[in-house]
């Protein structure tokens, strides 16, 4: 009986144990969501934060920089920061994720999935979490979006929102809150220093005119929503290794546009590149209606399918679409000139609370229509990459690039590893046939030194096919930027696109470095390529005395063109055989054992000339491009690593010239050109001096007496319509694209034995933005010119090929013991175009 009572008094035991647990368990549970919101209260508002409304004041980039840490360190199970890079002046770039406790704790796991479904990586792991990335301010003066950044984390992390926890759950959001902090900095500084307590609508109040250069660009000048596939700039080369490691299945560009214009959203406008899928076109139309509907409730302004389209390949939007992703551009009305308020032409006030709460909700709405769908966006990203990988991007199979100049290949492929384009360095003969990019014929393969090899079919097949295709295909002639950028064009390198499939095997890449063995004569450094010019800078720079020929010469039966450059004992001897000196030679240099030349002039000849390190300076100010002096100044800073001193060139008629050798004059519009100022330049050129002069400076001096002329277009009114004057309003766009010219290829005949074209074949490829060509200098060098036919590639209206044709693009005007060197067109542009630099460096250094 007693042990029958002893199991009953056990079970008994038992029940109100279970019962205690459980009532624990309730009780714990209730205390974790209790303590779980206290966390999340404790997540500050940006209103908490920073003290303000939102849209009261523009916020400094540091403080941006701390709220995100902020919100972090209340929600870390929601939110991570990691600082990516630091800009030219220093300033954070960071990026922040955001997700569920669960996604977040396996947030490499995702990443890696995603990679491996592009093929970038190996493996076979899937996820089905969608990756948005949203991108604010790379442009510094378009200042609400960074704003809109803060209220965005916000509203992803606000407890209250159960929207966006559910949307979260299958998606991670990425956001970089400026890209662009030093010109964000840049304009926010300004207009604090010069807005007054209270928001000033007038647009001609000084608050809503930014002075030169302004905020829209970086640290030198550069729009950084051009760089995207170049990657010259270092916010852009740290950014986009971030980038390449994710891989977003969605990202969106946020931007501003002049104060009248409403809000911009996809779908874009037509061109759209070949190579953009149905897919993506659907979905950027699908996430646009989602938009449309939250601007239709709160009755905002909108379009759609203008202005913006998909083609340029070194966009926010465009680099995504070629890389998979849905890429979308989203501008809002205001801009550097938008202020905190201002009075638009309909007659209403356009705030900058207004212009965030639009880009907010945008951006919550691409979030929201993703998630909605992200099994399909995740399906069509992994079928996007396994479609590169069959080829069906490809026009051509492979392409085939080939040198004798190792630095100018790696160059290339330099831009290929940013971009994480799979590629073989050969030194091998490659057999097959080819378009020949410099023929526009299908040839045979003639390979050269070293070839850079490749495969069409891989995981970044439609960026290939973009950046090396020969010729491109546009939809629709009306075009927001360049139409043309082939990459064996700009880095003038022979190439090959081929139908044939071809299986290369690789070698290290490797520039032969000076031999142990010391010369106890001299160097002859090869000159050919960017490479060498900045070598040349560095010598220069150091006090070595570098000479160079003016003839071809023969070395050890190896023949050297002109502009070969010599470093002699002779001149160099209180510093020869010393390390600042052995440093300095590059590793192309070859020791001389004597002066006597087998072919061409000896080396104490009167065509073998000193070089001198010219003292320089060069224009800024209102009066001057700031994007073509930002190229010349990054150029010279970063590049070259050669000293200038920037002058405005309102200061110019106070400048003592005498200071400097060679004055650049980068593109713009100067006042004083062509009078008193223009005398002094003049006098400066006479005296000896050196003028660079770029671009629209060209036209300028064309109109003036420099002996330049701008060519006329010879009208003939034969076979004239005489009704070509009746045209149609509607058709007034479309009828102007036939003078125009956004940026087209055309091929220069040189005369490679001029100083300005040394290093060069006979021909070069240049970038054409313009429809300016001149007269033939009747009493100068025309060392650059276009001739009948020499349209490569890129859109050029019809009345503008017509022009472009027997005419001068690059040349030299001697004026007393000094020159004038004209460079009509740009070959620095966005300093992707690597083999201008060697032209401009010539005009620096080799021109007299």
């Amino acid at each position: 009986m007693s042990m029958a009572h002893g199991v009953q008094l056990s079970l008994t035991t038992m029940n109100r144990l279970l019962q205690y647990l459980s009532n624990m368990k309730k009780l714990l549970l209730a205390l974790f969501v209790l303590l779980g919101h206290t966390v999340f209260a404790q997540v500050p508002s940006p209103k908490q934060f920073l003290g303000y409304e939102m849209g009261d004041k523009y916020t400094p980039h540091y403080k941006i920089v701390n709220y995100f840490r902020a919100v972090a360190a209340a929600a870390p199970g929601m939110v991570k920061v990691e600082k990516y890079g630091e800009t030219y002046e220093g300033r954070e770039l960071m990026v922040a994720y955001i997700s569920t406790a669960e996604n977040m704790a396996n947030l490499e796991k995702i990443r890696n999935a995603n990679l491996q479904a592009a093929g970038m990586q190996n493996g076979s792991a899937n996820s089905d979490k969608a990756i948005v990335w949203l991108s604010y301010n790379v442009h510094g003066n378009e200042p609400s979006s960074s704003e809109a950044a803060m209220k965005t984390l916000y509203a992803l992390v606000d407890p209250n929102n159960t929207e966006a926890k559910q949307w979260l759950q299958n998606t991670v959001v990425i956001i970089d809150p400026c890209i662009n902090p030093d010109g964000r900095d840049r304009y926010v500084n300004w207009f604090t220093s010069v807005a007054g307590r209270n928001a000033n609508a007038d647009p001609q109040s000084r608050e809503h005119a930014e002075p030169w250069p302004g905020g829209r660009s970086n640290h030198y000048n550069f729009d950084l929503n051009r760089d995207w596939a170049w990657q010259t700039q270092v916010e852009t080369q740290q950014r986009m290794v971030k980038y390449n490691q994710w891989m977003p299945h969605v990202h969106v560009d946020f931007h501003e546009q002049g104060y009248n214009n409403p809000y911009y959203f996809a779908p874009a406008a037509e061109p759209f590149h070949e190579v953009i899928t149905p897919w993506q076109r659907e979905f950027q139309t699908t996430i646009g209606k989602n938009n449309a509907a939250y601007f239709d409730k709160n009755a905002w302004l909108y379009f759609t399918k203008e202005y913006f389209d998909l083609f340029y390949p070194s966009y926010g939007d465009t680099y995504p679409l070629y890389n998979g992703a849905i890429g979308m551009t989203y501008e809002q009305g205001g801009h550097s000139a938008g202020g905190l308020a201002v009075a638009t032409n309909s007659g209403d006030t356009l705030t900058l609370a207004e212009r965030i709460l639009h880009h907010y909700t945008t951006g919550l709405s691409t979030i929201e229509v993703t998630s909605k769908h992200a099994a399909k966006v995740v399906s069509e990203f992994k079928k996007f990459f396994a479609d590169s990988k069959a080829g069906k991007f490809s026009t051509y199979n492979s392409y085939v690039i080939t040198s004798d100049n190792t630095s100018k290949l790696v160059s290339l492929i330099g831009l290929l590893q940013r971009n994480g384009i799979e590629y073989a360095f050969t030194s091998q003969k490659i057999n097959g046939t080819g378009y020949n990019y410099f023929t526009g014929k299908t040839e045979a393969i003639k390979t050269l030194g070293q070839s850079v090899f490749i495969n069409a079919n891989q995981p970044k097949s439609a960026l290939i096919k973009v950046l090396m295709e020969p010729v491109n295909k546009l939809s629709d002639s009306v075009t927001y930027d360049i139409t043309a950028w082939s990459l064996p064009y700009a880095y003038g390198l022979q190439a090959y696109a081929s139908n044939q499939k071809m299986a290369v095997q690789g070698d290290e890449v490797r520039i032969s470095p000076v031999p142990a063995v010391n010369s106890s004569y001299g160097y002859l450094i090869p000159y050919s390529s960017a490479a060498s010019a900045k070598a040349l800078a560095a010598m220069l720079k150091k006090g070595i005395k570098v000479r160079a020929t003016e003839k071809p010469i023969s070395y050890k039966g190896v023949s050297y063109p002109a502009g070969s450059l010599l470093v002699l004992r002779t001149s160099n001897q209180g510093t020869w055989n010393t390390p600042g000196l052995n440093e300095a030679i590059p590793g192309t240099a070859i020791p001389l054992e004597t002066g006597f030349m087998e072919k061409g002039p000896d080396l104490g000849s009167s065509n073998v000339r000193m070089l001198k390190a010219p003292k320089v300076a060069m224009l800024t100010g209102n009066e001057v491009s700031s994007l073509n002096a930002g190229e010349v100044w990054h150029f010279m800073d970063q590049a070259l690593d050669y000293p200038v001193s920037l002058i405005n060139a309102a200061d110019l008629g106070r400048t003592s010239l005498s200071d400097y050798d060679v004055l650049i004059m980068p593109s713009g519009n100067y006042r004083s050109l062509n009078d008193k100022t223009g005398d002094k330049l003049k006098d400066f050129v006479r005296s000896g001096g050196k003028i660079i002069a770029m671009g629209n400076t060209v036209y300028q001096m064309s109109e003036g007496e420099w002996t330049i002329k701008a060519k006329e277009e010879k009208k003939d009114d034969k076979g004239k319509d005489e009704y070509a004057a009746l045209r149609r309003y509607a058709d007034r766009e479309r009828d102007e694209a036939a003078n125009n010219i956004p940026g087209a290829i055309y091929k220069v005949q040189l005369d490679e034995t001029h100083p300005l074209a040394f290093g060069f074949p006979n021909y070069y490829y240049t970038l054409k933005l313009d429809t300016d060509v001149y007269e033939f200098l009747k009493d100068g060098w025309n060392v650059g010119v276009i001739k009948k036919e020499d349209y490569v590639t890129g859109f050029a209206g019809v009345n503008t090929k017509a022009k472009l044709k027997d005419g001068l693009i690059f040349g030299v005007q001697p004026m007393g013991r000094g020159s004038v060197v004209y460079l009509a067109d740009d070959p620095l542009f966005r300093m992707f175009w690597e083999n201008g630099q060697l032209l401009f460096a010539n005009a620096l250094f080799m021109v007299e």
